[in-house]
């Protein structure tokens, strides 16, 4: 069965709503057999769309090294990366390397990574600082559209938003949120305002949340929310294959089942949570 898929906010692309994300065996170095296994099985399956950043080991030599073969059929696939340098000529510098190790000529989204503080936005958005580098890589044709990331302090995400004129949102979106400093409910409805396209992550919580539920429960919770997708990373190939079935018998959970998911992942909301602002875990 294909993959549901779900457009972007305003960016149009209709990405299956099961992404390969940048963890897992792809946040690994010294790995590539694995690497490329996983990869295959996920465009075998039919997800279009794979994440990566150049904190992420050798992830992106090892997405660039299957995704050479891909020739035309890369139109139909969605590739996205971030910067987390904070200026312009250093992004700019990241961009190219990234392209190059990706095997690609452009990506279909470009992010700025991780912000965590307001001296973060505001490095990003000084003269010479990232968003330079972001709007001069969309307009030239290296990126298609431009984002943010993060998971550590929802006012600094909705300070971004109401400033930039972002296309996507990459974000914490778990069963765990609502316990602790949420961003389902505050930074979702201000990047909606604006028509942003939103990726869900951190749907497991880097795999601890599953102490409390199991993984369909997981991941229907965070794509019942106002996503248009999430992205999963992923050890092996048959994590891989539960993922992408999950996904295609995906059904929006009702208010009742949402709640039992959020009383069930109560008890380790230190694990929901770890990444947040002010966690001591």
């Amino acid at each position: 069965m294909p993959l549901p898929t779900r457009i972007l906010g305003k960016t149009n692309l209709s990405p299956t709503i099961f992404g390969l994300g940048g963890e897992g065996i792809l946040r690994t170095t010294g790995r590539l057999k694995e690497a490329q296994a996983v990869i295959r099985k996920a465009l075998e399956v039919g997800v279009t769309y794979f994440d990566t950043a150049p904190a992420y080991q050798e992830s992106r030599d090892y997405l660039g090294s299957v995704f050479k073969d891909l020739g035309h059929a890369r139109k139909n696939i969605f590739i996205a990366s971030k910067t987390s340098d904070p200026t312009y000529e250093g992004s700019m510098a990241l961009l190219e390397d990234t392209l190059k190790r990706l095997n690609t000529d452009y990506l279909d989204v470009w992010q700025l990574h991780d912000l965590r503080t307001s001296e973060d936005l505001k490095n990003v958005f000084a003269q010479n600082g990232a968003i330079r580098a972001l709007e001069e890589a969309k307009r030239t044709g290296k990126v298609r559209f431009v984002g943010i990331t993060g998971h550590h302090d929802p006012d600094v995400l909705i300070a971004a938003i109401r400033r930039y004129d972002f296309d996507t949102l990459l974000v914490c979106v778990n069963a765990g949120d609502c316990h602790y400093l949420p961003f389902i409910s505050t930074v979702l409805p201000e990047a909606r305002k604006k028509k942003m396209g939103v990726i869900g992550m951190k749907v497991t919580a880097a795999g601890q949340g599953l102490a409390s539920m199991k993984m369909k429960e997981a991941m229907y919770y965070s794509l019942s929310q106002d996503v248009d997708m999430c992205i999963i990373g992923c050890k092996t190939s048959q994590e891989v294959e539960m993922n992408a079935k999950l996904a295609s018998d995906f059904k929006t959970l009702n208010p009742a089942e949402l709640k039992a998911i959020e009383l069930k992942s109560a008890w380790g909301r230190m694990e929901w949570n770890y990444f947040k602002k002010g966690m001591m875990y």
